[in-house]
């Protein structure tokens, strides 16, 4: 039965979200239920792509992804593939109307990733759209539930916070990017004497987006609302960590909040958040 199938790819999405992102995970959790597995399956899409770019090192990293590509084309034209974690995320495209174009802009954001470079200001630009803010777009898909003028509302503050998200993890990572990926994403800021005024100025600019996605969330729907708001509210507190740290030290370690701190968050969401 297709059923079944259907229901071991979503199992596979779920598996592979929690097994990389416990974070998004637990944003998952407050979510409505049936919304759950299009996230799921959205999340281990973004997931997969994301490891062939970042981790299959010994192997033919542009042809996987290339076919990757392909596979992904042909789940969503046929309404079923043999990769579960294709075929769950298919269900979601074909069932929510995600855009074939944030597909393609969010795919073409990983081929850029095949290339050691130190990314231009529009380079810059042209990635986070592509790696972070499509993806935001494609989960307002799903929370809108084929809403479309709800969407078109809510598409700038969504594209905010995949931006914010996105940034705060580049600030995070910028260690092992530039050591150990050669990728260098902050435009005009030279990872080897990475200062105070580089730092600030990255963080204004997550600021800015944060603030601009704020407004977004609360006008999501209920069913959306306080999951999205799990999600901002852990990376605010990592970002707010970030900020305490000097540039040196963002430069040989990497921050991180810990699973208790997240589990203070997820209660503090439960109980107190106003959203």
């Amino acid at each position: 039965m297709k059923e079944l199938f259907d229901k071991v790819s979503a199992r596979c999405s779920k598996l592979t979200t929690r097994a990389y992102s416990t974070s998004f995970s637990l944003g998952i959790q407050f979510l409505a239920k049936e919304l759950h597995a299009p996230i799921y399956g959205i999340y281990g899409f973004v997931r997969f792509a994301d490891e062939i770019v970042d981790s299959f090192h010994a192997y033919p990293k542009e042809e996987l992804l290339s076919d990757f590509r392909k596979q992904t084309y042909a789940a969503i034209e046929a309404g079923i593939s043999l990769n579960p974690i294709l075929n769950s995320f298919q269900h979601a495209v074909r069932k929510y109307n995600i855009q074939m174009d944030l597909i393609d802009t969010f795919l073409d954001s990983m081929e850029m990733d095949l290339k050691d470079q130190a990314y231009s200001h529009s380079l810059y630009e042209q990635y986070i759209l592509g790696s972070a803010e499509v993806v935001g777009l494609m989960c307002l898909r799903v929370f809108c539930n084929n809403d479309h003028a709800l969407y078109e509302s809510l598409k700038y503050p969504a594209m905010k916070l995949g931006a914010a998200f996105q940034k705060v993890n580049f600030l995070r990572d910028i260690k092992a990017d530039t050591q150990d990926l050669g990728r260098s994403y902050f435009p005009s800021v030279n990872p080897h004497s990475f200062n105070a005024a580089d730092k600030a100025k990255i963080e204004a600019e997550i600021e800015a987006d944060f603030a601009d996605a704020v407004e977004g969330i609360r006008r999501l729907p209920r069913s959306a609302r306080k999951g999205v708001y799990l999600a901002y509210a852990y990376y605010r507190v990592l970002f707010n960590k970030i900020k305490r740290v000097p540039p040196g030290k963002i430069m040989t370690e990497r921050v991180r909040v810990s699973n208790s701190h997240k589990l203070g968050i997820m209660l503090h969401t439960m109980v107190l958040a106003k959203v």
